[in-house]
């Protein structure tokens, strides 16, 4: 496998037999910052200050490793930052799938603007076609009026599937969920913490290829997260209306954190037409209903804006 490939094996590090052992250094903290928490499609305005507006992107750095989850709309402000940063040029985007809420920022990333960048993208194969096909089908003439092969910076692109593998200090595991296409949810670990990242997943209804016992190795894929970001686009009494969308509602999720024994959950892939103050009721009744069940688990929104340091 070329280095490329997003399961090349880190070289393992330590010092040799009889070595005098180091004193022992702080564990490097490991952040997860919020640029885009909305589904479906951006939804700016006075109603979605508070959660924000843009579609989903998530950044997890874990010492000096950075790692994209999905280049939705909030990529373009990550983009920005990214651009204005001393050191690597360099971007490694994982994408869970290819609807447009999840690639539609990506046209709008400065670093693909920027020559001196390299951009690594990982994504899982759809109907035969590869990363690079899938994206550049987003930049066609009639879409975009600048294609994929035009943009300045140097691009790699490879294929993931279910497994596990190591990208530089991140263990990555990805399965596949209950959405329309072929949809990945990823689960990244640094320095003993643990990150799940879930945007699009139906737990309950619809029709899906799902294999026996799906359910069970979900919770496993799950289990003892130290944050679990995951797709809550809808109530209970709206979820009906929605079956084979893709989507789970907010007790779905609840109880799935609740059985995998996950320590902070948050909602995500907001509803484009929930408003910040519909969503901070939500918020506030889940929290007092676990609070009567455990005190183990604390709920979030994913807002924003918001980094969530480990």
């Amino acid at each position: 496998m070329g280095p490329s490939d997003p399961r090349e094996a880190a070289t393992p590090a330590g010092a040799p037999t009889g070595a005098p052992s180091a004193p022992s250094a702080p564990v490097p903290s490991v952040a997860v910052r919020c640029w885009g928490t909305r589904g479906s499609t951006p939804s700016p305005g006075p109603d979605t200050v508070e959660y924000g507006g843009n579609t989903s992107c998530v950044e997890i750095r874990a010492g000096g490793t950075r790692i994209i989850l999905d280049a939705g709309t909030g990529i373009r402000l990550l983009g920005e930052e990214l651009w204005e940063e001393a050191g690597d040029k360099e971007a490694v985007i994982f994408l869970t799938h290819f609807h447009w809420d999840h690639i539609q920022g990506l046209p709008f990333f400065a670093p693909a603007h920027d020559p001196a960048f390299h951009i690594k993208i990982f994504g899982p194969e759809q109907e035969g076609l590869g990363v690079e096909a899938l994206l550049a089908g987003q930049m066609g003439p009639i879409y975009y009026p600048v294609s994929l092969q035009e943009l300045p910076a140097s691009f790699t692109f490879a294929e993931v599937e279910e497994g596990s593998w190591i990208h530089e200090t991140f263990e990555m595991h990805a399965m596949r969920m209950r959405h329309p296409s072929v949809t990945l949810g990823y689960r990244a670990e640094a320095f003993g913490r643990s990150v799940v990242f879930i945007p699009d997943n139906e737990l309950e209804g619809g029709s899906f290829p799902t294999p026996a016992g799906w359910r069970n190795a979900l919770e496993d894929f799950v289990r003892g997260a130290d944050i679990l970001l995951h797709d809550a686009m809808f109530t209970e009494e709206e979820g009906p209306s929605f079956r084979g969308w893709g989507h789970s509602t907010f007790e779905q999720v609840v109880e799935l954190a609740l059985r995998a024994e996950v320590k902070k959950v948050f909602f995500f892939h907001h509803a484009p037409g929930r408003s910040d103050a519909e969503l901070t009721r939500l918020l506030d009744r889940f929290r007092e209903e676990v609070s009567d069940r455990t005190r183990d688990l604390q709920v979030h929104a994913a807002a924003e804006g918001d980094t969530i340091l480990l």
